[in-house]
């Protein structure tokens, strides 16, 4: 399993946002600026975390974008999920999902909630929080 470029970079982008808290707004132009990620890519990013109700835009002079509630309550699965939307290992948990060549017969297919449940738990269990307090890298310093 494999977090697309997306999912990682909405990952960074939060977790810079989280660094912000308490201070000033900031903008999608900054988060890009800070992580790295493709402007266009981190404004694409902030719309779908907005949407998601992970980050609150507000427009006008000194507006900008923060976090929607504290990092101590958005989660690893909850930045997944705005971005790639329900976590499953496999399409034949999805409601509405019926093109596995095997359903009907499959003996696994009806173990996948308990293994999606499991995922989701854990990437449920890392919040923002810890994640924008690790350790970050050290900057290359050019003379």
């Amino acid at each position: 399993m494999r977090l697309s470029s997306l999912a990682d970079y909405a990952v960074v982008m939060m977790g810079a946002a989280a660094r912000h808290c308490g201070g000033t707004r900031t903008s999608a132009t900054d988060l890009s600026d800070e992580t790295g990620v493709p402007l266009p890519t981190a404004q694409k990013l902030v719309s779908l975390l907005t949407r998601a109700g992970l980050l609150k835009s507000v427009r006008g002079a000194g507006g900008g974008i923060k976090l929607a509630r504290p990092a101590a309550a958005i989660s690893l699965a909850d930045i997944i999920e705005a971005v790639e939307g329900p976590i499953a290992m496999t399409s034949c948990v999805e409601s509405g999902r019926h093109d596995c060549a095997l359903e009907g017969s499959c003996s696994v297919q009806p173990h996948w909630g308990a293994v999606n449940s499991a995922v989701r738990g854990a990437l449920g269990g890392v919040t923002l929080a810890s994640l924008a307090n690790a350790p970050q890298p050290a900057m290359e310093v050019r003379t």
